[in-house]
């Protein structure tokens, strides 16, 4: 594709998983400005169309991808609904995360007390979920000589956070080491791989603790940009990567944290 800006995603395909709402939602919304078709999945069916009306009332082409991503088999027929109808992605966006999709409100118990079902749920959004989306959409990218895959992690993968988040840490730090993997596998074939490990960002799932004066104090201490992330200060790194413009970097994980820790 020839364009005079390399952050243009006109003739582009995208999948962006957990699209629902919060960072996948602006994620949908901003590919779409850049011309992107985008394949908004989600585990809840009415908040994938949701966003798909909202993008279709803009004139952007859309459609719903509906599915646990968790599910190999169940994520595969999705996927093959999308390359049936816009052909083959040339952009993954693995955003899915966090507590999965029907996460439980009580706190989790003391890592030490806990068994291997108390880690599953976890797990299979935050890496097995990458595995299956990356490996489902790898051949066509391999196909075409050309794909961008952009994966959602976290710093506590990157520092390792406790009090409940071991697991979480665990899988993000393992997406990441997944991610670039496939840096490395998908080079030859014009596909790039990356990172963006996010710190504490408002969706509607974090808004309501974000909204207390007194836990937002306590956290913020811990960063040097005084603010909670927005959704758009993800997009808009994720979709740099995901752009042209991005073409020379591969198998990175770039913070977008506000300076709650820094690497070199």
């Amino acid at each position: 594709m020839t364009t005079n800006n390399n952050q243009d995603l006109t003739g582009r395909t995208v999948l962006i998983t957990g699209a629902g709402q919060g960072v996948g939602r602006v994620i949908a919304l901003q590919a779409a400005k850049r011309g992107a078709a985008v394949a908004v999945n989600d585990f809840f069916a009415e908040r994938a169309e949701q966003v798909v009306k909202e993008l279709r009332a803009t004139g952007a082409t859309a459609t719903t991808a509906v599915g646990d991503v968790g599910d190999f088999d169940a994520l595969g027929a999705v996927i093959g609904k999308v390359n049936d109808e816009f052909g083959p992605i040339d952009i993954l966006v693995n955003n899915a995360g966090n507590g999965g999709a029907e996460a439980p409100s009580a706190p989790p118990r003391p890592f030490w007390e806990q068994d291997p079902t108390d880690w599953q749920r976890v797990l299979s959004v935050n890496l097995h979920g990458v595995m299956n989306a990356t490996r489902h959409v790898l051949p066509g990218m391999m196909s075409k000589q050309y794909g961008r895959v952009v994966t959602v992690v976290s710093d506590a993968g990157r520092v390792g956070e406790i009090n409940g988040m071991e697991t979480y840490s665990g899988a993000k730090a393992g997406a990441a080491g997944f991610t670039r993997a496939m840096a490395r596998l998908g080079g030859r074939y014009g596909i790039t791989a990356n990172c963006v490990a996010l710190g504490a960002t408002r969706t509607p799932a974090t808004a309501d603790a974000m909204d207390d004066k007194e836990f937002a104090k306590r956290v913020l201490a811990n960063y040097v940009i005084r603010r909670f992330g927005e959704p758009e200060d993800a997009a808009n790194m994720i979709l740099f990567l995901a752009s042209d413009a991005a073409s020379w970097v591969t198998g990175q994980t770039i913070p977008v944290n506000g300076g709650y820790s820094f690497t070199l």
